[in-house]
């Protein structure tokens, strides 16, 4: 794990062992290219390590990712197992398209692949050369998928990850830089190809409904595919800072929560966006929403917040523990919430 300029991190303990690790490498001349990974750590008490995301996994229960290499699987949301994992990276992200087939993505550009619903894991993608973390991974089926991180990194698979493949969408660059580009793809090739890895934001979560892809990231950068990712653009920007999730409602309308407690919503598909105001300032991190069409919003100094109104006003749940909570899960009159200090089960608009 390594120090990533303009980074908004998860937390600010996971920040902190970037920066350690990147000082370590740069103190001892490490060659990262030829680093090896190790295989996650069993541990006993490793409910109460950081977790940065939660899912559902088929009709078989739930997994969780987090620091180390960390993934967990349950049957009920309160006893968690620890899955055998072949790499310590950060991981960031967790996907299943079904009950059996599942990835999960991280720092070093690290993938993950399941076949048996989480229980062991094989590794498709470690390149800790590359400095950057992956922070969202998405699926269409078995074969189909995409990754995004850090300073634009954006991967597809055909194949189910045996083979992943780095693209570049000119349509995700500010129109300033396509200009830039442009020229420079004429007079200078090179410095053009090195010159595209600086120019992009970080991508930091996507939303997917059939063919249409929504994507938020670095600087209020907000874009759209409505053909599975095979074209994008960028909407007009209406915040300059990050944006950290988005989630489309039961109802159709569009919700982007990123820094200081900033959230935005639409009812036009992202055409226009209204700022809503909440009660808490905290930076928050995930956007989810229960079979009822309640909508929770989660972050930093134990922000839970809860909307009965599809989104336009928040009540507030905030836990009294004071720490970052990450992502979640509805489960019955329960939240399932992964935070930086382990997974809980909670009751929902009570504290513990």
């Amino acid at each position: 794990m390594h120090m990533y300029n303009k980074l908004y991190l998860s937390c600010f303990s996971a920040l902190f062992l970037l920066q350690s690790s990147a000082l370590l490498a740069e103190d001892f001349d490490v060659d990262m290219a030829n680093v090896e990974p190790k295989a996650a750590v069993m541990a006993p008490l490793a409910t109460k390590a950081l977790f940065t995301d939660v899912v559902t996994v088929g009709e078989r229960g739930y997994a969780a990712v987090g620091d180390r290499g960390l993934i967990m699987l349950s049957a009920d949301g309160q006893r968690w197992q620890q899955s055998v994992v072949p790499v310590q990276a950060l991981l960031t992200s967790v996907y299943f398209i079904d009950a059996d087939y599942g990835w999960a993505v991280g720092h070093d550009a690290t993938i993950l692949h399941t076949q048996d619903g989480g229980v062991t894991w094989q590794l498709q993608q470690f390149l800790p050369e590359t400095d950057k973390p992956l922070m969202d991974i998405y699926f269409f089926n078995r074969q189909q998928g995409m990754a995004v991180g850090a300073y634009g990194m954006f991967y597809t698979t055909e194949d189910g990850g045996k083979n992943w493949q780095a693209t570049f969408h000119l349509s995700l660059v500010s129109a300033d830089d396509q200009d830039f580009l442009a020229e420079l793809a004429e007079t200078d090739p090179e410095g053009y190809l090195l010159e595209r890895e600086s120019v992009l934001p970080h991508f930091n979560r996507v939303t997917v409904q059939g063919e249409q892809i929504l994507m938020v990231g670095e600087a209020g950068f907000v874009a759209v595919s409505d053909d599975a990712g095979q074209n994008w653009r960028r909407l007009e920007e209406f915040y300059n800072g990050s944006l950290f999730d988005i989630h489309r409602t039961a109802t159709g309308s569009l919700l982007v929560a990123g820094l200081r407690g900033n959230v935005f919503r639409s009812s036009d598909d992202g055409d226009s966006w209204q700022e809503i105001e909440l009660p808490v300032s905290a930076t928050l991190h995930s956007i989810f929403e229960d079979d009822a069409g309640h909508i929770y919003l989660t972050g930093n100094a134990g922000a839970l917040l809860q909307s009965q109104d599809n989104g336009q006003r928040f009540t507030d749940l905030s836990q009294p523990d004071g720490r970052a909570i990450l992502n979640g899960l509805p489960l019955a009159k329960n939240l399932i919430l992964v935070t930086e200090t382990g997974i809980k089960l909670t009751p929902i608009g009570k504290s513990e």
